[in-house]
């Protein structure tokens, strides 16, 4: 057990890394998940939502991620379809859970089991999907820049619509 002592003298217990290995390879990414979007924010204390976000960092480097490595890298047909089903799952949930182990699944591609190939390329798209609307999203946010100051007076027709053609290639 790791415990968190509250500045209101209560205490934040969270299950031990060691406890964790025993999981399945992807339940301390669910776990790390959870606490983050329904605990952390639940506690007051600056202090405290640090050191548990500080905790929960060193269970992904420790625990989850050479978890899912140990069973991607190894030969298992079945743990590995198992094992990418599941992080399949958690990618639609949130990418960026699952991005450190993104070079372990481009080098799955090169295997010559048929699902574990579907499950790789699909894994793949959502890291694709997830970049491409991410660039979408900083495109979009210097186009309404550019938006202003071309309305303010600030920038030439021309260098409006250049922005605006780069926009408008990149959403299609």
């Amino acid at each position: 057990m790791k415990i968190f002592y509250k500045k209101d003298g209560g205490i934040v217990q969270l299950i031990g890394k060691e406890k964790m290995k025993e999981w399945p390879i992807e339940l301390p990414l669910i776990f790390i998940e959870y606490v983050r979007n329904n605990q952390l924010n639940t506690y007051n204390d600056s202090k405290l939502k640090k050191d548990i976000e500080q905790y929960l960092d060193e269970v992904i480097k420790d625990v989850a991620i050479p978890g899912l490595i140990d069973v991607l890298d190894g030969d298992n047909f079945e743990e590995i379809n198992k094992a990418l089903a599941r992080i399949e799952e958690l990618a639609k949930k949130n990418i960026e859970m699952v991005k450190p182990i993104k070079p372990y699944v481009e080098n799955l591609l090169k295997k010559e089991n048929k699902e574990v190939n579907k499950l790789s390329k699909s894994i793949l798209e959502s890291f694709n999907k997830a970049e491409r609307k991410k660039k979408l999203a900083e495109k979009r946010k210097v186009m309404q820049e550019k938006e202003k100051e071309f309305l303010a007076g600030n920038i030439s027709g021309e260098e409006y619509a250049k922005a605006r053609k780069e926009y408008l290639l990149l959403k299609e």
